[in-house]
């Protein structure tokens, strides 16, 4: 007679099929960790994978904000970068990836409110933010995520 434990939920693998993965420019070596741990669960879930960043208003001055021409090389700065992720991550294995450039304030309202209602991950990978804490505190970002959102977030050290 089979163990009526083994149709439990509890004993199913988990796999995630939408991985978000939020890349923060000002600190390469926890996104870098954060990304990579991203590109292997995408690679072996054979997720669909989000690389989205945030272009923060305290990144640009008041003289910026002034000056279209600045602010679209900032935007454009930033959409290269991301580009340059999805292209590492197409060339690591990963067939579906997304890349994700979105503005405004404090970056983990910005993807708490625009960037995971519209790309609908069940996971949010970022780094802790422990390298370069230029959020003001180390792993803010990271740990705001985990406390507001409704999907699972891994924040990577």
């Amino acid at each position: 007679m089979a163990d009526e434990s083994t149709n439990d939920e509890a004993t199913n693998p988990l796999f995630f099929r939408r991985i978000l993965i939020t890349i923060d420019e000002d600190d390469r070596p926890s996104t870098s960790r954060a990304f990579r741990f991203a590109l292997t669960m995408a690679r072996d879930y054979q997720a669909h994978l989000g690389i989205a960043s945030v272009l923060e208003s305290d990144d640009i001055s008041i003289y910026e904000s002034l000056m279209p021409t600045k602010l679209n090389e900032k935007r454009e700065h930033l959409r290269n970068i991301v580009q340059e992720y999805a292209t590492k991550a197409k060339a690591f294995g990963v067939d579906d990836v997304r890349s994700i450039i979105a503005e405004g304030g404090d970056v983990d309202d910005v993807v708490l409110q625009k960037i995971i209602p519209d790309f609908q991950p069940d996971l949010v990978v970022c780094g802790a933010d422990v390298d370069f804490a230029s959020h003001g505190h180390p792993g803010a970002i990271g740990l705001r995520l985990a406390k507001k959102s409704d999907v699972s977030v891994i924040v990577i050290r």
